[in-house]
């Protein structure tokens, strides 16, 4: 199992080497090499479900617990950084989504035509980069993958993306390195801070061990506000969510078609799942002050993404704008959390599955609509939506596939789309039946901005752009990445138990353990409280 971990994030890194070694004319066998390590990855990130016990979420092999199957290698031992990985319900999803989009993505990349080896080799870094952000255990080798997939990206959008991508890249590099910058500090305050909680008084990056001592109070309440805070800018700029958001919509108009389905499809997932894993467990007071303001502002960036997708009239700018609304969603769910209400934590746990289950929703189907806008973008080279119409006419196929992939964004029952969202309002019914209200606003928002794109996208009598000779059926590789990510829309609108069976052990566990790093922090700011208290009767 620990060279499986292993293999899944560093086999993208060795194809991106033996690419090294192909002619640069050799165009393409390097494409599907880079295919077929594409595949190898996803294969090898599927050989994690059979172990997987969704019943027990603890590590098999050395009982840390939380996470399964977990390997742990020194690497600087002097400061205490471990080569340690492992995954859980709540990371699982998020590692097959990751290889899943990320080989869709390659196939998506046979239109890229400019410095193609190049291309590849970031592509394989990137993929890299985010398998290991998901797979990492150690808040200073999460920090390194982070980093990691930092670089690569900023290339893809830099060299290979449209006429403003020099503007965008910056935009995107510079709005993520403050975030990083932000992690960089709490991680810090975490690492000296945990040397009083731990045997010898060895301070640790370790996320498990870090979380432990948050459960048990170990940390002060204001360190984990202040720290929250931090951790949370630098996640809710990748979520993003307003109004952290708008390096967004310039790096996915910029950015190649099958880099926008990797940025819309995984990236913007490492945000929420930052929060899950990191900044709730180690910060669980912080977190709970937090709440309400976490509620209100993923409440305020669903109506607001919705809005500013209505106004758009770039085709890829419209679901640029549509991703941040979806995640509001996400954000929404992780925080509805009111531990001394009537019902406990249930409701909690329903938001947490629903945000989980959001995450994986729009990971399918948002990088399905940037790929049915790239698809037609190649033919007619713009993305006016005042300039499109009778599609339906001229590629019924197309339109079909993406009329499907639409409606699971809008969140059409039996359509993934349809169960985060839901699961996260009547979550938030119980916290706030305001913010709940605002949020199922949302819905109806997204079916008129959608309904709406359809109508001047794929109806009417006829098509009123430039090329209308270019609008030729898809190719057996374009049906085959948009029928796949339209049946799994399906599937998991269909069958959602497929993930919440993965997420459920983990998600009770993670919120009864919050609960509990809630109250110990309580306990020990009233013992505080009281001593001052006497000192001052003294």
């Amino acid at each position: 199992m620990a060279l499986l971990l292993s293999a899944i994030i560093f086999a993208p890194t060795i194809g991106a080497i033996l690419l090294l070694f192909f002619d640069r004319k050799a165009i393409e066998p390097m494409r599907y090499t880079a295919l077929a390590v594409t595949v190898v990855t996803f294969l090898l990130s599927l050989g994690l479900l059979v172990p997987f016990d969704t019943a027990m979420p603890d590590i098999q092999p050395n009982g840390e617990g939380g996470i399964q199957a977990g390997i742990v290698v020194e690497w600087i031992p002097d400061w205490e950084i471990f080569y340690r990985l492992g995954y859980d319900g709540i990371s699982l999803p998020l590692i097959l989504l990751t290889s899943f989009i990320s080989l869709l993505a390659m196939l998506a990349s046979w239109n890229i035509t400019k410095q193609v080896r190049g291309y590849l080799i970031l592509f394989l870094l990137l993929e890299t980069g985010m398998l290991g952000v998901f797979l990492a255990l150690d808040f200073f080798l999460f920090y390194v993958f982070w980093e990691v997939m930092l670089l690569p990206m900023y290339f893809l959008i830099g060299i290979w993306g449209g006429p403003r991508k020099e503007y965008a890249a910056i935009k995107f590099f510079l709005y993520t390195l403050a975030g990083s910058i932000l992690m960089l500090i709490a991680m810090l305050m975490f690492y000296f801070g945990s040397a009083s909680y731990t045997p010898g008084g060895h301070p640790t990056f370790n996320l498990l061990q870090l979380g432990e001592i948050a459960r048990e109070g170990g940390f002060d309440p204001g360190m984990q506000l202040a720290a929250f805070i931090l951790l949370f800018i630098g996640f809710a700029i990748k979520i993003p969510t307003f109004p952290f958001h708008t390096w967004l919509p310039d790096a996915h108009v910029e950015a190649p078609t099958p880099i926008s389905m990797i940025l819309a499809g995984v990236l913007l997932k490492m945000g929420g799942y930052g929060i899950i894993r990191i900044a709730f467990p180690l910060c669980p007071h912080g977190a709970y002050v937090a709440a309400w303001a976490l509620v209100a502002i993923g409440a305020f960036s669903i109506i607001y993404g919705a809005f500013a997708a209505m106004a758009q009239t770039d085709f890829k700018r419209l679901v640029a704008y549509s991703s941040v609304s979806h995640m509001g969603y996400v954000l929404v769910g992780i925080a509805v959390w009111q531990i001394h209400e009537l019902g406990g934590t249930d409701y909690w746990q329903m938001g947490m599955m629903g945000a989980m289950f959001q995450m994986i929703a729009h990971g399918i189907s948002s990088a399905g609509m940037f790929f049915m806008v790239g698809v037609v973008y190649d033919r007619v080279h713009h993305r006016d939506l005042n300039r499109f119409g009778g599609l339906a006419g001229l590629m019924p196929l197309y339109s079909g596939l993406a009329a499907g992939i639409f409606f699971a964004g809008l969140g059409l029952p039996g359509l993934c789309g349809f169960i985060g969202e839901v699961f996260v309002v009547l979550s938030a019914w119980n916290y706030s039946p305001a913010l709940a209200i605002v949020a199922a606003g949302g819905v109806i928002l997204t079916a008129g901005y959608i309904l709406w794109t359809l109508q001047r996208v794929y109806l009417g009598a006829e098509y009123k752009g430039p090329h209308p000779e270019a609008l030729t059926p898809m190719v057996g590789r374009e049906i085959f990445v948009a029928g796949v990510l339209l049946v799994f829309a399906i599937v998991l609108g269909v069958f959602p138990f497929l993930m919440f069976d993965l997420m459920d052990a983990s998600t009770a566990q993670l919120v009864q353990s919050l609960e509990q790093g809630y109250q110990a922090a309580e306990a020990k700011a009233a013992d505080v409280a009281a001593v001052l208290k006497e000192r001052l009767l003294r």
